[in-house]
């Protein structure tokens, strides 16, 4: 450990990770450590099942749920849009050739009390049962006026400037009501309140793009899950690193991160050892006092034995509900996956439900979302503080990620990992270098 490195990365979560891999592939020696003895770090796969049972201080589970080593349980869930960042980073990295995705089946909408398919085409739109027959029409011509819309020619913008012209005025024009509206931007769209209503069209209009793009890819959702969970990715990432000659430690205890002259990093202790670098990228739990609490996220592991009702017997699942559906700021996300994905025995579902915390009792928060995966044979709640850095790191060269927050995608994982990348490099990322696509590898 006595070396000299470009950056020292503390913590193997998701985002970790990806910043270890992309700062190896652009040529930097990086040293990888954790203090645990697995890898992923807050957003670990437990197994086997008996694992995640002790962690929640409960019994151990018997037989009931079969073999204990057929269960990968993500502590935090989250989907990759088939076309989104996330996909595109680990496409860059190289990191897909070890890692196998499987689409999720379908993605829903909560309505009155009711799950419906997020309708994304003009035919889905016509056939939805979350809209009456004029609202229909009106909603699949705001469909094909998104779908024909090119950046790039004025032509398609019909009469409205969606670079300077909110959201809110799209809407409108187009006479949808409020309804729509919300599953458009919410399920569609996945913003996770409101405020995008006053933006910019344009912005809106790329993320449904997204949203239709990477279900074109697929079919059945936009949305792909790798074979035994998540994490499959911290793996896959040690395994690049050794390519690139970084290394990865885990099981090693962080005493202290050294500091030198201006409060600037100089090294990495553990123990008697020192690791000298120039930087240190981390989670929030390394650095305590380098952090502030901006909120707090529920969630809530399920486990059950039947598929989520209304979804055709899905064997994987999305559902959003947003905020005004069930009165509140923030939507309720609720995640499902199975043996389909080998994280779970023959027979038996992965449910997830998560929110963030608007009040003091936090379990009756995500009553909506549970109440759809009832019976739940088993639940693990957990009520983690979302955590945020203090400042940019420019000084002292720390570049501290921020917690997981309650959506069931990776958008908004990819965003910070993006953000720390230029705040470290002082490069943006070029997602134009990346030529090949989901797939291509295995040719």
């Amino acid at each position: 450990m006595n070396e000299e490195y470009d950056a020292i990365v503390l913590g193997t979560g998701l985002k970790e990770c990806i910043l270890s891999g992309m700062l190896s592939v652009s040529g930097k020696k990086v040293l990888h450590i954790d203090r645990n003895k697995y890898y992923g770090g807050e957003s670990a796969s437990i197994t086997p099942l008996e694992e995640l049972f002790q962690r929640y201080g409960l019994k151990p589970p018997g037989e009931k749920f079969g073999r204990g080593r057929d269960w990968n349980v993500d502590l935090i869930p989250k989907f990759l849009m088939a076309n989104g960042q996330l996909v595109k980073l680990l496409i860059h990295t190289g990191v897909t050739r070890y890692l196998e995705f499987k689409s999720i089946e379908g993605s829903y909408v909560y309505k009155g009390g009711k799950i419906a398919k997020v309708p994304v085409d003009q035919k889905e739109a016509l056939a939805s049962d979350l809209m009456g027959l004029f609202e229909k029409r009106r909603f699949r011509n705001f469909l094909i006026y998104v779908q024909d819309f090119r950046e790039d020619d004025p032509k398609t913008w019909k009469d409205f400037d969606p670079t300077k012209a909110s959201m809110q005025g799209l809407y409108d024009k187009f006479g949808l009501d409020t309804n729509t509206q919300d599953f458009t931007g919410h399920a569609l769209a996945l913003f996770r309140d409101d405020e995008y209503l006053n933006d910019p069209a344009v912005n809106t209009i790329r993320r449904i793009k997204l949203y239709s793009d990477s279900l074109a890819r697929y079919g059945k959702s936009p949305y792909l899950y790798p074979m035994y969970g998540l994490g499959e990715l911290p793996q896959g990432f040690a395994r690049l690193s050794a390519i690139y000659g970084g290394t990865y430690m885990l099981d090693k205890p962080i005493d202290e991160i050294v500091l030198g002259e201006g409060g600037k990093v100089v090294g990495v202790r553990s123990g008697n050892e020192i690791a000298k670098c120039k930087q240190v990228y981390c989670d929030p739990s390394y650095v305590p006092n380098k952090v502030r609490k901006r909120g707090k996220v529920i969630r809530c592991i399920c486990i059950l034995d039947h598929p989520v009702a209304s979804t055709k017997d899905g064997l994987s699942t999305q559902i959003i509900i947003p905020q005004k559906q069930v009165g509140r700021k923030s939507d309720i996300y609720v995640s499902l996956v199975s043996s389909t994905h080998q994280v779970a025995a023959k027979g038996w579902f992965v449910g997830m439900v998560s929110t963030t915390v608007e009040s003091d009792h936090p379990e009756v928060e995500i009553k909506p979302g549970l109440d759809l995966l009832e019976p739940i044979a088993q639940k693990f709640v957990t009520i983690s503080d979302y955590l945020e850095p203090i400042d940019a790191g420019h000084d002292s060269q720390i570049f501290i990620s921020e917690s997981y927050d309650a959506t069931t995608h990776f958008e908004t994982t990819c965003l910070d990992v993006l953000n720390i990348f230029k705040r470290g490099t002082g490069e943006t990322f070029d997602f134009s270098k990346i030529k090949h696509e989901l797939g291509d590898e295995d040719q």
